[in-house]
């Protein structure tokens, strides 16, 4: 996940926290039960669910992500997402909260609203029409990225449907924390998500997360099926999922859930609560690297650390360049009709 720093705010700033009617709920006994993500909050009234941002107020469930603390454009590169239209143009929003607790969290100021005193709620209501005609003026997808757009699920269904008769497609940066009921809504309204992928040991995973890593699986093939391009990313962080076999483990995991499946290798910052860790060393990142092909694994990427052949994209069936990018962008595509034009060799993705 990329840091979004103080330029990415609006000049405009609203300080009250405003909040809205949800969907993704259903009353058990006496408590209101949100069905958006597994942590399953059971809500007595006036009671805020664990992501800080989804509270019962009477009858019915509110949340506060129809707001935004960033509004901005950044290439599709950056998300990452490599095999979904490159070089396209994203705008960018971010609703506060998130439904994991990350200890390295590099937008934690946005995520951890409510969690600690640093994450101050700084946002801007998102006027609907006003989004889909700037997307639709420059020609961009919209992305709801730098905290978790699960809890935005009842904003990215507005916006998805306000703007698909004139094209403009939603894409998500997400941890992949969300029921299967919720996906079932919510999927067929997204082009594409990058998930991140943690760790599998679930010991690993609940040590930098404070959620079992089961339900982020399931999500990933969830959303395969729904027909969302999917790629995955997992930062790598010394002494946590760094080592061989942790690698190892997350590419037969990787690999189980497809071959085709786009890999980011994220560089480690020390930030939040690991801010005196030191990043991940360029040698750990090229044996990644290696490691993370051996279960066959046919596109792994490291977007800035490990050098240019790193970002880009070779066919598994030749070996010749067919992507070649820069640092958060796509320099040239050689492809033809989606395939190798050496070869002919299909390579997955959205090309267009």
């Amino acid at each position: 996940m990329h840091q979004a720093d103080n330029s990415d705010f609006e000049p405009s700033i609203r300080s009250t926290l405003e909040w809205q009617p949800a969907g993704f709920y259903r009353f058990q006994g006496d408590g209101l039960l949100c069905t958006l993500c597994p942590h399953a909050c059971v809500l007595a009234g006036g009671e805020t669910g664990r992501c800080q941002v989804r509270r019962r107020h009477g009858l019915r469930l509110e949340t506060a992500t129809f707001a935004t603390s960033v509004r901005h454009l950044d290439t599709i590169e950056r998300k990452p997402l490599y095999h979904y239209r490159p070089g396209r143009k994203v705008l960018t929003l971010a609703a506060p909260g998130c439904s994991f607790t990350c200890l390295y969290c590099q937008n934690y100021r946005l995520s951890q609203f409510g969690r600690t005193p640093a994450a101050l709620w700084r946002a801007e209501p998102v006027q609907v029409a006003t989004i889909i005609a700037e997307a639709v003026e420059k020609n961009a997808a919209i992305a709801l990225s730098y905290s978790e757009p699960s809890l935005a699920a009842e904003l990215t269904l507005v916006l998805a449907a306000a703007g698909r008769p004139y094209g403009v497609e939603i894409v998500w940066k997400t941890n992949g924390f969300l029921t299967a009921e919720a996906l079932a809504q919510i999927g067929p309204w997204l082009a594409a998500v990058n998930i991140d992928l943690k760790a599998v040991d679930e010991h690993k995973h609940k040590a930098l997360t404070g959620a079992p890593v089961g339900p982020v699986l399931e999500a990933i093939a969830g959303f395969i099926a729904a027909g969302v391009w999917v790629e995955i990313s997992t930062p790598l962080i010394p002494k946590f999922n760094a080592d061989s076999d942790s690698l190892r483990n997350i590419a037969a995991a990787v690999r189980e859930l497809g071959p085709q499946i786009p890999w980011h290798l994220l560089r480690f910052t020390p930030q939040y609560r690991l801010r005196r860790a030191k990043p991940t060393p360029i040698e750990v990142l090229n044996a990644a690297r290696m490691i993370a092909r051996e279960p066959g694994l046919h596109y792994v990427y490291v977007e800035r650390a490990c050098g240019p052949a790193a970002r880009n994209t070779f066919c598994p069936q030749c070996g010749e360049e067919v992507v070649r990018r820069d640092i958060w962008a796509t320099h040239a595509v050689s492809l033809l009709d989606g395939a190798c034009p050496h070869c002919g060799f299909v390579i997955p993705g959205r090309w267009d």
